[in-house]
This record gives structure tokens, sequence and C-alpha cells, in this order.
């Protein structure tokens, strides 16, 4: 069935879109929530008239696109990980993991839209990736993946520092214990 899209409706086009979909998905879901109209000669009239207003609607998100894409191309994305002496991580950086860094920075970025170069990142060090944004507008990103120090290794690590000072300031003679065995008697 041909439709105009009434809204911009996720994974399948924007506002003015014309598109050919399933018939139940047009009346089932499409229809009913006024996301499209059936394609007919009155609302292909109508469309037209609102053309200037879709065009404007579709500069902003590339103006918009265009400023975040500065924004996340200046933004350095810093993560510390658990890893091994050997540098491999004991987990891995998602693009979950990365869109969650952002979200936390004040930008929104779909997960699904950060490309990984593979699928996970599974080592320290550092990297490149790709946000796509509106249309073909495309972020090139840096990702430094640092490790830090797993609970236990920092725990030992804390004694033996402990251990280490109280040796350098521990008196060389003992003290004898005549005090308390006179009080004793």
């Amino acid at each position: 069935m041909k439709i105009i899209l009434n809204d911009d409706v996720k994974h399948l086009g924007e506002m003015g879109d014309v598109k050919n979909v399933a018939n139940g998905y047009a009346r089932n879901y499409l229809f009913p929530h006024m996301l499209a109209v059936p394609y007919t000669p009155e609302t292909v009239a109508f469309f037209e008239g609102k053309k200037a207003e879709i065009e404007a609607r579709k500069a902003q998100k590339r103006a918009d696109a265009a400023s975040l894409k500065e924004k996340l191309e200046a933004l350095t994305v810093e993560l510390s990980m658990p890893a091994g002496s050997n540098g491999k991580l004991y987990g891995a950086v998602t693009n979950l993991t990365i869109a969650d860094f952002y979200a936390k920075s004040g930008y929104e970025v779909e997960r699904k839209r950060i490309e990984l170069p593979g699928v996970t990142i599974k080592n320290v060090g550092s990297y490149t990736f790709r946000i796509h944004l509106y249309e073909a507008a495309v972020a090139e990103a840096k990702l430094v993946v640092k490790a830090h120090e797993s609970g236990s290794a920092t725990a030992e690590a804390k004694a033996e520092k402990a251990k280490k000072d109280a040796a350098k300031e521990a008196p060389s003679t003992e003290q004898p214990e005549t005090a308390s065995s006179e009080n004793a008697e």
C-alpha cells in the first residue's frame, strides 16, 4: 500500500516521505496512530502545500547534526575499565558503553548510531569510531580506553605499602615490659 508519512516514523522515514508498506502495517498501526495517510490526490496536494515547512524542518535537522558533529569530534571519550596486566579488558567496550558516556556528558546519541571498529573493543588503547547522525553526516570521534586496577589488586597493593611504611617508621629497639609486670604483683 502506498502511503505518505504524516510524522517521523523510526526505521521508516520522515514527514512527507512516500513509502510502500504492507497493508496490515498501514491499517493496524500507521493509520490509527495518525502517523500516515493513504496516498491519494487530495493528500498529495495537501503535502505539496506543506512542502516548504517540511524542507525547513529537514534543514534544521541538518544544521543540528552539523553542530553536534563538531561537538562530538572535539570531545574525546575516555573510559577506565578493569584490565589484566597484559592490557586485555575483563569486560568489553560496546556502543552502549559509549552511549552511556555521552548521556552523562549531556549529549543524546542512540547506541545504534555508534559504529565501533569490530563489534567490541577488548584491549586498552586509543581507537577511532564513527557516529551516524542525520542523513550523510558522520562524526569521527576518539576513544581512549585506560586500565584501572581491580579491587583485589588495589587492596593487596595498599596492604603491601602499609607494611613497608610500618617497617620504616618502627623503632629498632624493643621496649621492656617491666612496667606491666611490676603492676601485676
